[in-house]
């Protein structure tokens, strides 16, 4: 079991590292040593969510986070940063 929550971390390190740019989840497989639909199942069955779902939070909170401390930032740029 340990061996998945580490192929699984690695896999999570990979979709951070994508928030600002297209995901790209035959990647992060890759980096779980799972196929893609193994790793999308192992993913909801862990923790809960989509691949999908967890994606779209973070970057809805990276963006939040973001307007809150550059209150010059617009919206827009913001945005279209994170894939909105």
């Amino acid at each position: 079991m340990e061996n998945i929550a580490i192929g699984l971390q690695e896999a999570i390190d990979e979709l951070e590292a994508q928030l600002t740019e297209t995901l790209n989840v035959e990647k992060a497989a890759k980096r779980a040593c799972l196929s893609p639909f193994y790793f999308q199942r192992m993913f909801g069955a862990l923790c809960g969510m989509t691949v999908g779902e967890y994606v779209r939070s973070r970057r809805l909170t990276l963006a939040g986070q973001e307007l809150s401390r550059n209150r010059e930032a617009k919206v827009i740029d913001v945005a279209l940063k994170y894939g909105y």
